[in-house]
């Protein structure tokens, strides 16, 4: 497949790097906008799903929400959920012990934590 380098794509790649979190697709676009005026969402959703097939970006899948978009290859690492304002963000690492929760005789062959509750900026609104 050729490798299209857009500024509109270039804008994108911006987003997501400079996020430093899992973005939705409307948080690309107001990101990216930024950069290339005009830019529309059906073109963001298309630039995601070219990044995706490059291996350039990973899909992070919230049970109910819409998909989030992260750079691929990371380190292996977890997600938070903020309730109130929706962002994702990012744990690094694992719980110790987590091996002592599963039940005699089963096998663990990869696992998902999601944590759900408020953001820093979001805690603090709500004291």
């Amino acid at each position: 497949m050729q490798v299209r380098h857009t500024k509109q794509r270039a804008a994108i790649r911006h987003a997501v790097e400079q996020a430093g979190r899992p973005l939705a697709a409307e948080e690309i676009l107001l990101e990216a906008s930024k950069q290339v005026q005009g830019l529309g969402l059906a073109t963001v959703y298309r630039g995601v799903k070219d990044l995706i097939d490059e291996k350039w970006l990973a899909s992070v899948e919230l049970p109910g929400e819409p998909p989030r978009y992260e750079r691929a290859g990371k380190a292996h690492h977890h997600h938070f959920h903020c309730c109130a304002c929706g962002k994702v963000f990012e744990i690094e690492g694992c719980p110790p012990d987590l091996d002592k929760l599963v039940p005699a005789g089963f096998r663990v062959s990869r696992h998902e934590i999601l944590l759900h509750g408020d953001c820093p900026s979001c805690a603090k609104v709500s004291q």
